[in-house]
């Protein structure tokens, strides 16, 4: 006689076991309808599962923000399904839910085309207006392996051969399609509604490895209501307008090539802009009282054995093997090298804390299918820092890094931010009680920050735990750029130590942390938040002078010198075209502010300043001109 206990806490007994929909139905008509599946005990199962002991049991609806990846699941179901009506040659291989909607990976000699996808997503409104009943089965292995060689499928052969012996073999089937699945699932087709769409195809490795055969991966998107996706599709409209790969190439800003993949080729304007971002955040950190410091490049694979991350990361590593037969590593991260700065001579309590910052060169032998532009690359900078603290200065350092991080954020123009919590990994350096006491210090110093944190279970370093901070940009994209992260372990492995108070020898703590993350991918990131309108303390040239006729162009260069001795980045437009030619392109250049002059300018020493995106101009006097210019470059104070 099962009790079951829901969520406001009422608790419902029954004679016998029950399914998920008798009890939905039990509690409510509307209900039974609604529900998707449910959660018994915190496991998402099917609706006609049975429960046979006391449980607490929650249903899931289409209403509740976890059922998207749900729906999504139930969406690449029905669009493998209509693949076979359409195409029944084709192999159906894996098909998992993904962030923003779902793929499904496929076999077959033709490939898809648009027109295909077309096809495939009027059916998938079919066969969710059939309303088709998606039903569990359980099958033991060998009847699930003759099976899949019956109908000449290989790829399911290879799945079920992977699954370990005594896992229950599920599958699910809808109409006459059928897959094997781990679930749960809606309990019909309707439930996925008509808010999707197929996206696009590619091709795809089976199970990633290059020497398997290619498969076809279709992807599609899937939202709760027409309105989400509507919205989505918007958003990415206006995402591949702000394609930082396109704009660094109209920019002039960089440029990428084969010869050098996962590197960036900075030109003189992409240089500009990387360098006064490093600039405001080195003057930052200054006022913080970081100590910047500069590590080597190649570090002895012993450094990296003792460190841990030999074990850890080996794969990502470039290697190089010296003439007297040392194996050294291109640096992956910049930890160890701190640690050995701080080991030179004795440290005391009283030089605690040490802020320890480097614009630090890494390299990480990135997959090339994972490469994005400027965003995910081989080569890149962090601007990373390393805290090296007491234990009982965790939770005052952590809320002054906070502090500087949102005030930094700020000055980039992002202030919705929010924070990840991330919990020891299952492979991980350290034992468990110094993984508690790690998670403690920094549960404690989120407490003291006023930060709210969501669980990101099993993501932390595998030295410690670690806080991502995720901010939200102009379109509604999330980016995870700044962490921190206690750790104990690595002073351990790497012999750090300090002089306490009572005279002993003690460990620091040692606290990561990065503001940006990369210098590389901040910089695509503020691209597409501008796109590539930057402010003007931020544009690689704030100003173009550019003359109305020839007549004034010894009265553009007064005016060019005056502006480049005040401190400002300007160039100068002298060329036998028409101003509003001159007007549109630096407009499309995206240069903040162009500096007319012309022969009534030069008599009166004004000049008319355009803003970038204004109709109108303002006239000024040349000193006034200079003045408002040059405030209105300033950084952020």
């Amino acid at each position: 006689m099962p009790n079951i206990t829901l969520p406001d806490g009422s608790v419902r007994s029954f004679d016998n076991s029950i399914t998920g929909f008798q009890l939905a139905s039990d509690i409510g008509p509307g209900l039974a309808k609604a529900a998707l599946i449910m959660l018994v005990d915190g496991v998402e199962l099917d609706l006609d599962h049975e429960i046979r002991d006391d449980s607490k049991v929650a249903f899931i609806t289409r209403s509740d923000e976890s059922a998207l990846p749900l729906i999504r699941h139930d969406c690449a179901h029905v669009m493998a399904a209509a693949v076979q009506e359409l195409f029944p040659e084709t192999q159906v291989t894996i098909g998992p839910s993904i962030e923003n909607g779902f793929y499904y990976d496929f076999y077959r000699q033709t490939p898809f085309s648009q027109d295909d996808l077309g096809k495939i997503e009027k059916r998938m409104h079919e066969l969710v207006d059939k309303d088709d009943k998606i039903q569990r089965e359980v099958w033991d292995r060998g009847h699930a392996i003759d099976h899949y060689r019956g109908i000449d499928e290989p790829f399911k052969v290879e799945l079920v051969e992977s699954i370990p012996e005594g896992e229950v073999l599920s599958f699910y089937r809808q109409g006459d399609f059928l897959d094997l699945c781990r679930g749960p699932h809606a309990p019909s087709t309707r439930h996925v509604g008509h808010a999707f769409k197929l996206m696009s195809v590619a091709g795809a490795y089976w199970r990633g490895d290059s020497s398997r055969p290619m498969l076809q991966r279709i992807y599609g998107t899937a939202w709760p209501d027409e309105k989400k996706l509507k919205s989505y599709l918007l958003m990415l409209e206006e995402a591949e307008k702000r394609d930082h790969r396109r704009l660094g190439r109209d920019l002039d800003l960089f440029h990428m090539q084969e010869e050098a993949v996962g590197s960036i080729f900075w030109h003189e304007k992409g240089w500009t802009l990387y360098r006064e971002i490093e600039a405001h955040v080195r003057r930052r950190l200054d006022a913080g009282s970081y100590k910047e410091v500069k590590t080597p490049q190649l570090i002895d694979r012993a450094l990296w054995e003792a460190s841990g991350h030999w074990d850890k990361f080996r794969e990502n590593m470039f290697t190089a093997e010296s003439e007297d037969d040392r194996t050294l590593a291109l640096k992956p991260m910049n930890c160890p090298g701190h640690v050995q700065i701080y080991k030179q001579g004795i440290k005391s309590y009283r030089d605690l804390p040490l802020r320890m910052s480097e614009f630090g060169s890494c390299h990480r032998n990135e997959p090339s299918g994972a490469l994005h532009g400027i965003m995910r690359v081989r080569a890149f900078t962090q601007d990373d820092a390393h805290i090296f603290c007491t234990e009982d200065q965790i939770t005052t350092e952590s809320i002054i890094f906070c502090d500087l991080l949102r005030q930094i954020y700020k000055d980039f123009g992002f202030e919705d931010i929010h924070v990840k919590f991330s919990d020891r990994p299952e492979v991980r350096a350290g034992d468990d009680s110094t993984w508690d006491r790690a998670e403690t210090a920094l549960r404690d110093a989120c407490n003291a920050a006023g930060l709210d944190t969501t669980l990101n279970p099993g993501e932390g370093a595998f030295y410690g735990p670690k806080l991502e901070f995720v901010l939200r940009d102009a379109i509604g994209r999330d980016w995870q750029c700044g962490t921190l992260q206690v750790d104990f372990v690595l002073p351990e492995r790497l012999d750090a130590n300090y002089i306490a108070q009572d005279g002993s020898k003690r460990r620091p703590v040692m606290l990561h942390r990065a503001i940006l993350g990369s210098m590389e991918r901040w910089i695509g990131i503020l691209i597409e938040e501008y796109s590539g309108r930057f402010p003007m303390w931020l544009s690689p040239v704030q100003g173009v002078v550019a003359t109305i006729t020839s007549d004034a162009d010894k009265y553009a260069d007064k005016v060019f010198e005056r502006l480049k001795k005040a401190g400002l980045r300007v160039g100068k437009d002298v060329r036998n075209e028409k101003i509003n030619y001159k007007v549109r392109e630096h407009s499309q250049a995206k240069i903040p502010a162009i500096i007319v002059v012309g022969e009534r300018e030069e008599n009166q020493g004004t000049v008319a300043i355009r803003r970038l995106g204004g109709k109108t101009q303002e006239i000024l006097a040349l000193d006034d001109a200079i003045n408002k210019l040059v405030d209105e470059s300033r950084p952020p104070e």
